[in-house]
């Protein structure tokens, strides 16, 4: 019996020593593929967005000659006030200071409200020209597979290895007009 037994403890340790062989499947991964493009690229390819920087020009000009306007006006009321001034009695003196104080602070406003509407007009043109870029990307990039589209614009992706991705910049364009 104690033969037995110690022939048994024997072949359970000899089996736990020898390893069972695993099978290792390697599955196949797909091989990641991507695309890169200049969306400034093409942003700036849409005849769309010609014309509205023509229209921001435009609006812009239009601003710089009312901005210039109210500057020659208050320009030619100080030069008034510089000649006129010794002989102002003290009260419209002071009426005249204020008032080409007043004139000076409406003229500052008016110039931070100009910045202001024509960075807003700026994004209201630019937007919808955006999304539609961002449309036709996806949509690319679905047709071709891929796994992400990257912007290379701003220096943003120092390095990119092109025989590992597809450029779709000229996709995006031809197809965005």
């Amino acid at each position: 019996m104690a033969a037995l037994s110690a022939s048994a403890q024997t072949e359970s340790t000899t089996a736990a020593a020898v390893p069972t062989p695993v099978v290792v499947q390697q599955q196949q991964q797909p091989q990641l593929r991507f695309g890169y493009l200049s969306c400034d690229s093409a942003l700036h390819a849409l005849p769309e967005y010609a014309v509205a920087m023509r229209n921001l020009k435009d609006l812009r000009a239009k601003y710089d000659a009312e901005m210039k306007r109210v500057e020659d006006e208050f320009n030619s009321k100080y030069e008034l006030f510089l000649e006129g001034q010794k002989d102002f009695a003290p009260s419209i003196r002071q009426k005249r200071q204020a008032e080409l104080q007043e004139l000076m602070e409406k003229n500052m406003a008016f110039k931070k409200e100009a910045q202001q509407l024509l960075s807003k007009a700026e994004k209201d043109a630019i937007t919808p020209l955006k999304k539609t870029i961002q449309a036709t990307i996806t949509r690319i990039g679905q047709q071709k597979g891929l796994a992400f589209v990257v912007n290379t614009d701003g220096e943003a992706m120092p390095y990119l290895n092109t025989m590992m991705g597809v450029d779709i910049t000229e996709e995006v364009i031809k197809a965005s007009k």
